[in-house]
């Protein structure tokens, strides 16, 4: 059974940093492309950025460009995201995500964690 475990979120002020982490089980994961995507209440769940399984290609939405950074310690099975300077649009959950192909759709998914809460205030 596939298991992607978010943590790392939390209640950060305006300018502040969290660094997610997500913990991936029951599945070959080297093999996958690791993702982040977000959900802001009634919005719809949006692509954050993505890493493939060499790290050989890193994508960013425009809006966290500059700021987030994404990571893979393909050993240990973990992804990570490192937000740096935090604005309050950044407030969402934030999903693990994985799949066989690169993409930024969140229905070609293949696999999600339960995701977990980032609030940024101002």
């Amino acid at each position: 059974q596939v298991q992607l475990v978010e943590s790392g979120g939390g209640l950060v002020q305006a300018g502040g940093s969290l660094r997610l982490s997500c913990a991936a089980s029951g599945l070959t994961f080297k093999y996958h492309v690791v993702g982040w995507f977000r959900q802001a209440p009634g919005e719809e769940r949006k692509f954050v950025s993505h890493i493939t399984s060499g790290s050989d290609t890193i994508n960013y939405a425009d809006s966290v460009k500059g700021r987030f950074t994404i990571s893979r310690d393909n050993a240990n099975n973990m992804a990570y995201l490192q937000m740096n300077s935090l604005k309050p649009e950044d407030t969402a959950v934030y999903y693990c995500a994985a799949s066989i192909a690169l993409t930024t759709v969140s229905s070609n998914v293949n696999y999600w964690g339960k995701g977990t809460l980032v609030t940024v205030s101002s």
